[in-house]
């Protein structure tokens, strides 16, 4: 790609050179802990590209591409020649400029990639893996990463995590970047699901609390966040499709509770039972979370697995997942002052799959001290999606408190996506400066910011 791409003004070049070697903060990613730890080199770039990222898969079966071809059993050329296929008309896409910045980046390779060159393309960056034995740590150093915090269950045992933290004390093994758990809790609220009762005995084994009760549930969870703590965690998450509007109390949230783990909800859990529980669970946590000075994101608005048939074939994180309704600003500010008002509240990042409300969520959110919008999410962290947040969180508070931007990725090429970011980031506040509506030594400082300082802060607070 050219030298300047999406720099639409010399302001916007001037701006991007003073961000572009700054390092990476990568604080939500879905990096396996295991793979980066174990550090087995790649055989192949079909294989690093195509294995788990969701994204490429669903760009590929709208292009009416064989599902054997996307998560089948074809070989890995013919995998990655399907993908260059498809990727060479995605004009307009994010995949159409991520894919020829982790060519360029990783690999050196600046011609675009099409279905004509695909093979042999294969071929050279092969033999560049094999002959640099390109593993997951490199992939992390070459890009200057300093943060990577994976997404890990309250019932995982955190082993490649505790390995890491010895590693670091002992000064073995070395890793520029610091690895550490993100504490992901949908499996705890997500009360409706298939084997919850299963799940939360493994929870209760993790961590050394035989759970009977909500007690039992909450010294459990307690338990764990102190764990991941120990082991450098900073974050929180939650994916929730909505927030439930009403409060409940501990007496109400244990008998659904026990009722759930009991099995007693055969024929379905009402949905004001259900919505009554994820109230109390999401108020616990943030008061949790906010006695151990950690940061809660929340992700709005994502309707999961959608594709009952792929679904059933092929399991979770296949692809098909969409946005849902909006939710609702005053929902947001209702639970926001309701943890306020309660157990405390966390730094807490909001994003959502459904930008059509974007600024009228960031009103209820900047009501709060140290409640932050975050990126443009998942479908939207594309060149116009990047451009309209960095707006919408100028025009409704103070861009220079944005969190900055993130991977959300299963892939060690991801990392050129801050780059992306960037240079939009650029390009946005270049064009302020252009039109002489900002000052550009305000702007240099906000681009920091927003490109480094606010991350690392949240990351190592400092």
């Amino acid at each position: 790609m050219k030298e300047n791409v999406f720099l639409r003004s010399p302001a916007a070049e001037r701006l991007y050179a003073g961000v572009k070697d700054l390092p990476i903060i990568d604080f939500h990613c879905h990096l396996s802990p295991e793979e980066l730890y174990l550090d087995r080199p790649f055989e192949n770039i079909g294989e690093m590209w195509l294995s788990g990222d969701h994204y490429k898969w669903r760009l590929m079966r709208e292009a009416g591409i064989d599902e054997r071809l996307i998560t089948g059993d074809a070989p890995w050329e013919e995998k990655f020649e399907a993908y260059a296929g498809c990727v060479e008309l995605a004009v307009g896409n994010p995949l159409y400029h991520w894919t020829a910045l982790e060519l360029e980046r990783y690999f050196g390779v600046t011609e675009p990639l099409t279905a004509e060159n695909a093979r042999g393309i294969y071929e050279r960056v092969g033999e560049r893996i094999r002959e640099t034995r390109l593993s997951p740590r490199k992939c992390v150093e070459m890009m200057n990463v300093e943060y990577v915090c994976t997404t890990d269950d309250p019932a995982d045992d955190l082993v490649w995590h505790r390995r890491f933290e010895d590693d670091r004390r002992a000064g073995r093994n070395p890793l520029p970047a610091r690895i550490a758990p993100a504490f992901r809790a949908d499996n705890v609220a997500n009360i409706r699901r298939k084997g919850y009762g299963e799940y939360i005995e493994r929870l209760g084994r993790t961590a050394g609390v035989e759970i009977r009760s909500l007690h039992d549930l909450e010294e459990a969870l307690c338990r764990r966040l102190d764990d991941f703590c120990a082991l450098g965690c900073r974050f929180a998450d939650v994916g929730v499709e909505g927030l439930p509007s009403a409060e409940c109390s501990s007496e109400r949230a244990g008998e659904i509770f026990e009722s759930a783990v009991a099995g007693r909800y055969e024929a379905g859990m009402p949905e004001e039972d259900y919505s009554a529980w994820l109230g109390y669970i999401y108020r616990f946590l943030a008061g949790e979370y906010a006695a151990r000075g950690m940061v809660s994101q929340l992700h709005f608005a994502a309707k999961r697995n959608p594709r009952t048939a792929l679904f059933e074939s092929f399991g979770p994180d296949a692809g098909t997942d969409c946005a849902s309704g909006a939710v609702s600003p005053s929902v947001l500010a209702d639970f926001l002052d309701s943890c306020e008002r309660g157990a405390g509240l966390p730094e807490t990042i909001v994003y959502t799959l459904e930008p059509s409300n974007a600024a009228a969520l960031a009103s209820a959110a900047f009501s709060f001290p140290r409640v932050k919008m975050g990126a443009a999410w998942w479908f939207h962290d594309t060149l116009g999606g990047i451009a309209r947040q960095l707006e919408t969180v100028a025009e409704a508070g103070y861009l220079a408190a944005f969190p900055g931007m993130l991977t959300d990725s299963r892939s060690f090429l991801s990392y050129p996506r801050h780059d992306f970011y960037r240079r939009i980031a650029a390009s946005v506040l270049g064009e302020w400066i252009e039109r002489g509506e900002a000052e550009e030594a305000a702007c240099v400082k906000v681009m920091r910011r927003i490109c480094y300082d606010n991350a690392a802060k949240m990351a190592f607070g400092k």
